[in-house]
């Protein structure tokens, strides 16, 4: 499960960030990389919990900035 997560994060990174246009994200690091991050370190679980709330987190009134695995 881990390493299928990591591959699909790994395609969107490669493929599909880019369609998106200029837009590019508040926090550092950015969320797909967080999400590799997080789930390499905590594992799929986890991982992905810790990921869908950065996702949640990331709107256009949030302050950004640095923002670390825990």
């Amino acid at each position: 499960m881990k390493k299928t997560l990591l591959w699909m994060i790994g395609f969107y990174r490669r493929y599909l960030s880019g369609i998106k246009g200029g837009s590019t994200c508040i926090y550092y690091p950015t969320c797909s990389q967080y999400a590799t991050e997080a789930i390499e370190k905590y594992g799929a679980l986890k991982g992905s919990f810790l990921a869908a709330k950065r996702i949640l987190r990331c709107h256009p009134f949030a302050k950004g900035g640095y923002d670390p695995v825990p």
